[in-house]
């Protein structure tokens, strides 16, 4: 008999101590969400939490709003790794960059041929409604003598394959990755990036005009923002292009610009996005 309520204590105590061990397991998990110094941050994404923890272990110089946005724009993962979907289709604010791309059978379904008034002579294509404002914007440069001209849109996924693979017959890859992009990860695929040059001067040199000068301070009000600068390489990936124009909306372009931020930043700091 002494036995048997030995036993049934042993196994009394064993319960217990289960009970509190898992209650205290459920404490800590809980506590452990609640204490979480990232929810706090206004642009927090639940599906980055892990990722949030990582870059902050390895930045520590950085406050916890920086942690998280610099997460959210994929600047801890490395360009051309873990590639997705491209976010926002058939929208001016699609993404297409290093990390997200557009697969090869993607045509925007609104092209239409840019007025050759418009271009450097030759025919060229362009989302309808970017096309419209950028003809607004070349023509109102040209009330203040400046020519502004496209000599690029839309390109398809198979001539940006092309042209990336006589680049890397002159150059290395991590060199062409500075300059060029990668089949479906350009933004000319989608019909909203113009190249543009101002007639006299070969389009590498638009950075040394008076019409990039004025694009500068104008391209925003005509829904266009500057894409790639020196400034913003560590998040694009790209060189300085001042010819690369990108349609993103007048609203959007007037946050873009007023805000100094990227494309990345707007899109994807939003917490809606």
């Amino acid at each position: 008999m002494k036995n048997i309520f030995k036993l049934l204590f042993i196994i009394f105590i064993f319960t217990c101590a289960l009970y509190l061990l898992g209650d205290k397991t459920v404490s800590n998990k809980n506590e452990k969400t609640e204490n979480n110094i990232f929810k706090s941050i206004p642009t927090y994404k639940e599906e980055n939490n892990e990722r949030y923890i990582k870059f902050n272990n390895k930045n520590k110089d950085l406050t916890i709003d920086e942690v998280v946005k610099s997460v959210n724009i994929n600047l801890d993962i490395n360009f051309y790794e873990n590639i997705e979907e491209s976010p926002n289709k058939n929208t001016n604010l699609i993404l297409v960059n290093k990390h997200y791309a557009l697969d090869k059978d993607y045509i925007p379904n609104d092209l239409v041929q840019v007025d050759y008034k418009y271009t450097s002579g030759i025919t060229v294509y362009a989302n309808k409604e970017a096309k419209e404002k950028f003809e607004e914007l070349s023509t109102d440069a040209s009330a203040v003598g400046l020519n502004i001209k496209a000599i690029s849109a839309y390109r398809s996924y198979e001539y940006q394959k092309k042209l990336y693979e006589e680049y890397l017959l002159n150059d290395p890859k991590e060199i062409v990755d500075t300059y060029s992009a990668r089949a479906g990860h350009s933004e000319h695929q989608t019909g909203l990036a113009f190249d543009v040059y101002n007639v006299s001067s070969p389009y590498t040199s638009f950075g040394e005009t008076k019409e990039y000068e004025w694009v500068k301070i104008n391209a925003h009000k005509y829904g266009f923002i500057i894409r790639y600068t020196s400034s913003n390489q560590h998040i694009t990936g790209y060189k300085n292009e001042p010819w690369h124009l990108r349609y993103v909306g007048v609203d959007a372009a007037k946050h873009i610009y007023e805000n100094d931020i990227t494309l990345e930043e707007y899109v994807l700091n939003n917490k809606n996005s």
